[in-house]
């Protein structure tokens, strides 16, 4: 398909409004929203007392996936940026961002940042302030090496591709995209947690937090909705008011009269006589003429024949001869030949 049938296709497609499908949270939406807390909660409580779970961490840690399947080392290196921050929100930022400018709404681009906010500060809050050790810096068999100056717990890499891919599923606009989306984002949440845990940059437990961090702020974007579209209206309202702002202080150019200047006839004579012609301003006063013509170098002087000092010898008696004009003389120096 050439490209200018595709973006004229574009151009034709009838736009979406802004409102349709915005998630709210409905029953099973606040249940689940209950339920992931609660395990979030019993995660974090495990880790606190040293359960099971951590025993599982230091196992998983201790048998070394990547030194049990090297062939794919080289592989989920690469596989585990699509969990990464910057290039993941720069990747859907794009997407979104287009969306917007197809739907004239900013609604997409402030749901990712919003979502994005609120995991960067509860993500963040509790890595600072349980400051766990990853499986490389582990000093004490057994220990969950919390509250040791790390930042491991739960996995950013994680929680960022539950959040990141799944609001792709949370603004799809029809049931079957969102049903796709909804795989799609849990193929690279899964795949991007399990794959920290291979490569042995995360504990068990921090993944599990992490797809727990994640799916809260999914499940509680409906909250935020009014502050959304309060944002996008006072945007928009601003936008207007630049708008009428500069259309009040741009004036038209209102045109100037330019008068021609007068139109001399060469092949008129002065009187001499006459008194020079006056031209008058536009406020009505007249000024005098230029006392001289410009001279035009394209006019033929005219002479006549046998005027001059050859009259004057002959008596000065005039001959009738028709005068005829003066041309450049292409003869050479010397005597004439014949």
């Amino acid at each position: 398909m050439r490209t200018e049938r595709f973006l004229a296709r574009l151009e034709q497609e009838p736009e979406r409004p802004s409102v349709r499908d915005v998630p709210r949270m409905s029953r099973t939406r606040k249940a689940l929203f209950g339920t992931t807390v609660l395990l979030y909660a019993a995660i974090v409580v495990a880790v606190l007392v040293t359960s099971q779970l951590v025993r599982v961490d230091w196992q998983v840690m201790l048998f070394r996936p990547y030194k049990q399947w090297p062939e794919y080392h080289a592989f989920l290196d690469y596989f585990v940026v699509l969990g990464q921050r910057a290039p993941t929100a720069v990747l859907v930022a794009a997407w979104l961002g287009w969306r917007s400018w197809r739907q004239r709404t900013l609604r997409p681009l402030l749901v990712l940042g919003t979502s994005l906010l609120l995991l960067n500060v509860s993500v963040g809050a509790v890595k600072i302030g349980l400051g766990r050790l990853g499986p490389h810096y582990a000093t004490e068999v057994g220990s969950a090496e919390l509250f040791a100056g790390g930042d491991i717990f739960p996995s950013g890499h994680t929680a960022n591709a539950v959040v990141t891919w799944g609001i792709l599923a949370y603004l799809a606009s029809t049931p079957r995209a969102r049903r796709m989306l909804s795989l799609l984002a849990a193929f690279f949440a899964l795949g991007v947690g399990a794959t920290t845990v291979y490569l042995g940059t995360h504990w068990v437990s921090d993944v599990l937090l992490g797809w727990a961090a994640g799916l809260l702020i999914l499940l509680g974007l409906p909250w935020c909705e009014p502050a959304i579209a309060r944002v996008e209206n006072t945007v928009l309202e601003y936008r207007e008011r630049l708008r009428t702002a500069r259309g009040r202080t741009a004036e038209p150019l209102r045109p100037v009269a330019v008068r021609s200047a007068p139109q001399h006839d060469d092949t008129a004579t002065p009187d001499p006589g006459a008194a020079p012609a006056a031209s008058t301003t536009e406020r009505g006063s007249p000024t005098p003429a230029p006392a001289t013509r410009a001279h035009h170098a394209s006019r033929p002087h005219t002479v006549r024949a046998g005027s001059g000092s050859a009259n004057s010898a002959s008596g000065g008696g005039r001959r009738s001869t028709p005068e005829r004009t003066m041309q450049p003389s292409t003869a050479r120096f010397g005597p004439h030949a014949g």
